[in-house]
């Protein structure tokens, strides 16, 4: 039996399977967090929530490396860790320099930093001549002005170090680049406590469809596991509204996907981790949009294990061991599965989603999550506003998204202002 130290979390879905992989697979693990209420209120009433389910839960200021570096140098030898992971990409950096400290598998620390820092990877990645954008890092408006007449317009305002889609948005003139920069000043402090790096990235807007691409790396060598589609709206945010597996591409254009994928997680140094990477499957070829060094979020992992048997969230558990994990697939009766989600149209108060009894009762449904009446309802400016969604497969075929398209047409959003 393994131990590992899991540092931080999600909150969402990752909370649960990264714990429920630990378990599986006869292992345990201690969680370490700066904020225990921070996932005691996320937890269903009357229901103690996964990641309490640790052999230890220990609480020291996950954010100050300084102090906690040497505060887990002195419990390791007490307690015996065998791995450090998180799901939390904000302590993705956190958890590879622990690793390193201690003197487990992991990551190299400076290659998870600069996956995590998305004017890092640009830079990166375009010395390696791995295709992206147009792209410029600025400091301040007047950078950010200049930078932009220069790339020209349309293009994408981003924060270099947020997460799920927080203030990325199109911006098509320099009143709108103006409006944009002025929000995300509004927010020096990200969703953990963190101080925001005071840059952005501005890229040329891609256009074309955006894929992912699942990947494991061990050992130096990376394995596909398979493309994911991507549907985005929520125009000039950039939501994303659903994904099916495997996506329904001509081979050409999944191949090259892949093959970009390989190369960013080779140029950017990555080993011993599981890989998402998004890219844009432009009119001129594949355009890596960024690369993410831990599994897929928006439930993509149970996507995939729906249709190849393949465990992704047990796969970093193993590579955060140091084993190789087992990807062989198997056979699921299923070829295809998709989910959709419910983003909000309105803000105000949740008073229920009608139509869930028809949907939960309809054929080849995998899953149905639904926000509580009650909940508050806020604009849908990121991954963050979903008011839930539904999962379904298809056993003949690439149909699992038309599938989730028309269950999604039957729920209806009640809110109210009150």
């Amino acid at each position: 039996m393994a131990h590992l130290l899991m540092v931080e979390s999600w909150v969402g879905a990752m909370s649960r399977l990264l714990p429920r992989a630990i378990r599986e697979g006869g292992h345990e693990f201690t969680f370490l967090t700066r904020d225990l209420h921070h996932y005691l209120r996320t937890a269903p009433e009357g229901a103690a929530h996964p990641l309490l389910g640790a052999r230890h839960v220990l609480t020291a200021d996950t954010n100050d490396l300084d102090t906690l570096l040497p505060y887990i140098a002195r419990l390791h030898p007490a307690l015996g860790f065998d791995g450090v992971l998180t799901s939390c990409d904000y302590y993705l950096p956190t958890a590879a320099r622990i690793a390193a400290r201690l003197g487990l598998p992991g990551p190299a620390p400076e290659a998870v930093e600069n996956a995590c820092r998305k004017d890092a990877t640009r830079e990166r990645l375009a010395a390696a001549g791995v295709p992206g954008p147009r792209f410029a890092v600025c400091a301040d408006r007047s950078e950010a002005a200049a930078a932009a007449a220069e790339i020209g317009y349309p293009l994408v305002l981003k924060p270099v170090d947020l997460c799920a889609g927080m203030f990325v948005r199109r911006v098509d003139d320099e009143a709108e680049l103006t409006r944009a920069y002025r929000v995300l000043d509004a927010f020096p402090v990200n969703a953990r406590g963190q101080r925001r790096a005071p840059l952005v990235l501005l890229e040329g807007l891609l256009h074309g469809p955006e894929v992912s691409v699942e990947t494991v790396t061990f050992d130096g060598s990376t394995q596909v596991i398979g493309v994911t589609d991507k549907s985005v709206g929520g125009e000039p945010a950039f939501i994303e509204t659903g994904h099916m597996f495997p996506a329904a591409l001509p081979a050409a254009d999944a191949a090259a996907a892949q093959e970009t994928a390989v190369r960013a997680i080779e140029a950017l140094g990555l080993d011993g981790v599981v890989a998402h990477t998004e890219i844009k499957l432009t009119p001129d070829g594949p355009r890596l949009v960024e690369v993410n060094p831990r599994p897929a979020g928006n439930r993509i992992t149970e996507l995939i294990r729906h249709v190849t048997g393949i465990d992704t969230a047990a796969a970093a558990v193993d590579v955060a061991l140091g084993q190789r994990p087992d990807l062989r697939e198997r056979e699921t009766g299923l070829r295809s599965a998709a989910i959709g989600f419910l983003v909000p149209r309105t803000v105000g108060v949740l008073e229920a989603v009608d139509g869930a009894d028809l949907v939960r009762a309809a054929p080849g449904v995998l899953e149905l999550q639904l926000a509580a009446p009650g909940t508050a309802v806020k604009e849908a400016g990121s991954n963050n506003a979903y008011l839930g969604h539904v999962m379904a497969g298809d056993a003949e075929g690439p149909a699992a998204r038309r599938r989730v398209e028309s269950l999604l047409s039957e729920l209806h959003p009640r809110v109210v202002n009150r």
